[in-house]
């Protein structure tokens, strides 16, 4: 999920609940550490799926796969669940809401999609390939059949990467305007935001 800080000239019914400055600033400063880290992993991953793909030495292929297990084991679910609820709290903490504009809804959906397939799915790709490869002696690695797990661990990772990219996109032009639920929503006080720092 994106900082969620209101544009300059921004006005909105003020949600229950508005995070002070500092504690504003400290969730997004974590969240956009988190989701760096998470675009970082998957680059990760995707080099080394692509790596194991692609390489004819049996020994690196090895490698790659075992490479990516001890990310998937120790990295995707902190990484993935802490830029979601991060993500989530800045929503419920600005007038954005989480479900009053169409570009903060398409980003929870597909930030709750990478999430899911990244725990439920990559995690297990990734287990799968891992234990295939460190049972096979070297000389027959470079024929091992993993089913497809191979190029799903290149695939995987490519559709994660390209549903960040939608994201950013959607944080820097906000299209779409409000979704039924926030025009039907009463103005209430209103108060022009302050033009917010940097994300």
């Amino acid at each position: 999920m994106p900082p969620t800080v209101p544009s300059a000239g921004l006005t909105a019914r003020r949600p229950a609940f508005v995070m002070p400055p500092p504690l504003r600033k400290a969730v997004l400063t974590l969240h956009v550490a988190i989701s760096v880290g998470w675009l970082g992993l998957d680059l990760g991953l995707l080099s080394l799926g692509t790596t194991a793909l692609t390489t004819g030495d049996p020994e690196l292929l090895r490698a790659s796969y075992l490479a990516m297990d001890v990310f998937g084991d120790t990295l995707i679910v902190p990484v993935s669940l802490g830029a979601l609820l991060t993500g989530v709290l800045l929503c419920l903490g600005t007038p954005w809401g989480l479900v009053r504009y169409h570009w903060v809804l398409i980003k929870l959906v597909t930030t709750l999609a990478a999430t899911t397939a990244s725990i439920l799915a990559l995690r297990s790709h990734i287990g799968t390939a891992a234990a295939a490869v460190s049972k096979v002696p070297p000389a027959e690695l470079l024929s091992l059949d993993l089913g497809g797990v191979d190029r799903v661990l290149v695939i995987a990772p490519s559709v994660a990467l390209a549903l960040y990219l939608l994201n950013v996109v959607l944080s820097v032009f906000k299209p779409f305007g409000r979704t039924p639920y926030g025009r039907r929503r009463p103005a209430g006080p209103r108060r022009a935001a302050a033009t917010p720092p940097a994300p």
